[in-house]
């Protein structure tokens, strides 16, 4: 008879969330002896509505949430003990009685371009077709090639690969993140620096949610916690909330640690492209959520109530 597992990890069922729920396994076995045998801990797939509805952008579908809800209710009602997420996907607000206090090391933040017939978006011959699911990433596409065409182009990693090398599109972009971890090394593939293309917020990090009252888990969770990168994201995503973003809003951010000074740039745009806002500011490191509040406040500022309300939001 198979042992009861110690932990449960619910998990969406991508080829990318399943490394993901992969490589925290592989770190609580290497933490903790008793996690090493191995039933002990089990990967749970559940499938979100992020993931069953492929022929809609994720703006028309609810937002921000749409990959976490089920995995969430697992939590709720016990069938799982802590849930792997891309931070990128998770809204700033998470159900009562739910935490998330462990941050793995964050991958590389940065988008990338893949294309096989230019090396980056300003290569690109006028009217292309690049193909995205990120409001993000077309908004800002287009504020710099407002003669570009951009398309949706949901699916995942190996689904677009697939499209662009069918000729579906000229080009997409992709989070360098989900290529490093899923170790893809594709032809015609080029990082986009951070200060060309903003990255989303939380772009690259991996975060563990719980139980708020799981005192066992939590401590299970705690050696895995990355100090740098859990200051990192909290700085985007409290400028995030901030701006009360969701997947209807481009936004984007990208925090900064070296030599002490916690540095946040953030951005937001007009799906068009047409208005960008930007704004930057330093701080101490643990000083990270207020750093993120008052960059958020400053886009506010800059960009004006028409702005927000052109978004929708007033």
């Amino acid at each position: 008879m198979k042992k009861k597992s110690l932990v449960r990890i619910g998990t969406r069922g991508s080829q990318l969330a399943l490394a993901q729920a992969s490589e925290v396994k592989a770190r609580l076995a290497a933490a903790h002896e008793a996690l090493r045998d191995p039933d002990a801990v089990e990967i749970v797939v559940i499938s979100t509505t992020g993931d069953r509805v492929q022929d809609r952008p994720l703006a028309e579908i609810g937002g921000k949430g749409l990959f976490t809800k089920e995995i969430e209710e697992g939590l709720l009602d016990g069938s799982i003990d802590i849930a792997v997420h891309s931070m990128k996907d998770v809204p700033t607000v998470l159900p009562d009685g739910l935490v998330i206090d462990c941050i793995l090391e964050r991958e590389d933040a940065r988008d990338a371009f893949l294309s096989g017939k230019a090396s980056g978006i300003d290569d690109l011959p006028a009217g292309s077709v690049i193909g995205t699911s990120s409001l993000r990433r077309q908004a800002l596409i287009l504020s710099r090639r407002p003669d570009l065409k951009v398309v949706s182009f949901r699916g995942n990693v190996g689904t677009r690969l697939r499209k662009l090398e069918n000729g579906d599109v000229d080009a997409t972009l992709l989070a360098m993140a989900g290529l490093n971890r899923l170790a893809i090394q594709q032809t015609g593939t080029t990082p986009i620096p951070a200060d060309v293309m903003l990255p989303a917020v939380a772009q690259g990090a991996i975060g563990i949610e719980r139980r708020q009252s799981d005192d066992r888990i939590a401590g299970l969770l705690a050696p895995l916690n990355h100090s740098e990168s859990a200051i990192r994201v909290t700085a985007e995503r409290a400028m995030l909330a901030e701006l009360d973003g969701s997947c209807r809003t481009p936004i984007a951010a990208h925090a900064v640690l070296a030599g002490g000074s916690l540095s946040l740039k953030g951005l937001v745009v007009l799906p068009d492209g047409t208005q960008r806002h930007d704004a930057a500011l330093d701080g101490a490191p643990g000083d990270a959520a207020a750093l993120g509040r008052e960059v958020g406040l400053q886009l506010r500022r800059e960009a004006g109530p028409e702005f927000f309300r052109l978004l929708g939001q007033g």
